[in-house]
């Protein structure tokens, strides 16, 4: 089995740190080279430990969470003081879950190599819709208007939300021109997408547009 799946922004045990970032810019190099940031603990929550997780969203007070591995593959709201998993959506044994993402009242989560993604009623998590893409599916953001999808590359897609057609991409480099590859979990947080680094223990923080 392949192991590259963890989820930057909150590890297994969810603590809540903001690790080694990177910035991945295109503008101005050399003079605007990567800022490097370091992180404090601020909190340590439990979490179920068999918990593949895959995709993470902290929705009005609650953890919503997409889990991997083939036969172990769910969608989760989970209560964060405690950890109690409050509603849970177990997927077909064929599919190995990933990325999550919460678009207008509606989940959506990606799967791995089966080119396939779901799309739940974030309240019932009935399953509303499925729809197909030709990559992996490792990562899923949005910034208000647009999917984001990540495929364990170094491109970004960029995804109709109605439609799921792609509408846009952009390949990640850092300050050498190097790709930035592997990238996985996603958040759109202020017009920046940060990405989980898989491998390493970074997280790239990308101007989507450039």
């Amino acid at each position: 089995m392949k192991k590259r799946h963890l989820v930057g922004l909150l590890i297994a045990t969810l603590t809540l740190v903001l690790g080694s970032i990177i910035l991945v810019s295109l503008n101005d190099r050399p003079a605007n080279t990567p800022l490097h940031y370091t992180y404090n603990i601020a909190n340590e929550y439990p979490h179920d430990k068999n918990a593949f997780t895959q995709g993470l969203v902290f929705d009005n007070g609650f953890l919503y969470e997409g889990t991997g591995l083939y036969g172990n593959s769910s969608l989760r709201r989970v209560e964060l003081e405690t950890g109690k998993i409050l509603q849970l959506h177990a997927l077909p044994n064929q599919f190995f879950g990933e990325g999550i993402t919460i678009f207008d009242d509606k989940i959506i989560q990606l799967t791995w190599q089966s080119n396939k993604g779901f799309v739940y009623d974030k309240h019932s998590f009935e399953l509303l819709q499925e729809f197909s893409y030709p990559t992996e599916g490792w990562g899923i953001t949005h910034d208000g208007s647009r999917l984001i999808m990540s495929d364990g590359t170094a491109n970004l897609y960029f995804l109709d939300p109605e439609t799921f057609e792609k509408i846009g991409q952009v390949e990640i480099y850092d300050a050498d021109t190097e790709p930035v590859t592997e990238l996985n979990e996603l958040e759109y947080i202020q017009g920046d997408v940060y990405a989980n680094i898989w491998g390493e223990e970074k997280i790239a923080i990308i101007n989507p547009q450039t």
